[in-house]
């Protein structure tokens, strides 16, 4: 129960139930995800309503794979009907989803599981379970593809395992501070940047010598941290504010906040738009979600987010978001253009990570 209880806490960067700054919003938030129901795991759900024939699915022509953190399994749906054909059980609360470096399997870390489960992202079938991976709550490969690196959010350390191709063999376990949430690593494979949710602080690895570099204080409730493609500048996430905080990390040097992009109460989690110059970043407590300029620092346009959005991918011609919606249950469609809501998809309890292999550049 005491894991399970600092877990809920931990909910504000893509976790199980709500954290936010605020008795009143916290109780606000949380009321929605304890009345939901939770599905026998394994169990085949309930399809969605047929998709109108009008409703585009913009070239997606593999498995969209939807975490359901509460029920331990992975929604998985059909783009050409867009309903759940089927779920697949995996470990305790089910995170985050991370492909292979040879795209061959979609990698699931169950973060009270301690395991990792490998899905086909082709085929939607399970290829095999990883065990003896403590708290693997976030995770990301190196460019080089040499490692493979897991937030434990509960444990408070990254781990660093090194990465042969099939398996995974730990390196370096490194104590960090409160509650690691995020995960970034730079193009040139050198330094990993993490974010602690629990001390508001990013932290620097070098993964050279893998001992941490430096330390900075950040904003309230640090959640997802995304790298510009000169790897000059961070974006973080600050769930517990209403904006965007962007560093200066150019040069290896230690992160210099330059400014705050104001987009919505909650900012949570980012995914490219397939530009290389923009990204999104959806605001859990706003139910919006913000298109940011990484060149002029600015956000640029305003999305729809409904009901608690968190985690998304975008389709690979960038016209589609695809986004957990963690208090309603769904996944929501969102159109990029009109800025509108195409659709709803019923999925499991508490939605969070969201991938498809037909994903814009990241």
């Amino acid at each position: 129960m005491k894991s399970f209880a600092r877990r809920r806490i931990s909910s504000a960067v893509c976790a199980s139930a709500p954290i936010l700054a605020g008795a009143s919003l916290l109780l606000a938030l949380s009321a929605p995800l304890q009345a939901q129901t939770a599905a026998p795991a394994g169990a085949a759900a309930k399809p969605a309503a047929a998709a109108p024939a009008s409703l585009p699915n913009n070239g997606l022509v593999h498995p969209i794979f939807v975490l359901n953190s509460l029920d331990a399994s992975v929604s998985v749906i059909d783009p050409a009907t867009w309903t759940e054909t089927k779920r697949i059980p995996t470990g305790k609360e089910p995170h985050h989803l991370y492909l292979t470096p040879d795209e061959k399997s979609l990698i699931v870390a169950n973060a009270l599981g301690d395991s990792l489960t490998f899905l086909d992202p082709k085929t939607a079938e399970v290829q095999r379970t990883v065990r003896g991976i403590l708290d693997p709550y976030q995770l990301r490969f190196s460019p080089d593809m040499k490692w493979l690196i897991t937030a434990a959010n509960r444990l408070n350390h990254v781990d660093i395992y090194r990465w042969d191709g099939k398996d995974v063999t730990l390196s370096k376990r490194i104590s960090t501070g409160k509650t690691p949430s995020h995960l970034w690593v730079d193009s040139s494979s050198s330094t990993v940047y993490s974010t602690m949710q629990d001390s508001d602080e990013l932290v620097a690895i070098d993964l050279a010598s893998q001992t941490v570099k430096w330390r900075v204080k950040t904003g309230s409730l640090p959640a997802d941290v995304y790298g510009s493609p000169d790897d000059k500048t961070l974006f973080i996430g600050m769930t517990g504010g209403e904006g965007v905080e962007v560093y200066d990390v150019s040069g290896g040097k230690e992160a210099k906040l330059i400014k705050t992009i104001p987009t919505g109460k909650g900012a949570h989690a980012f995914r490219g738009a397939g530009d290389k110059r923009h990204i999104y970043v959806s605001n859990r407590v706003a139910n919006s979600i913000s298109k940011i300029d990484m060149q002029t620092l600015t956000a640029v346009a305003q999305l729809p987010g409904p009901t608690g959005p968190d985690c998304m991918d975008v389709s690979a011609d960038g016209k589609l978001i695809l986004l957990s919606s963690r208090w309603a249950k769904k996944m929501t469609v969102i159109d990029t253009e009109t800025r509108k809501v195409l659709r709803q998809v019923n999925v499991g309890k508490s939605p969070h990570g969201v991938w498809t292999l037909d994903h814009a550049p990241r």
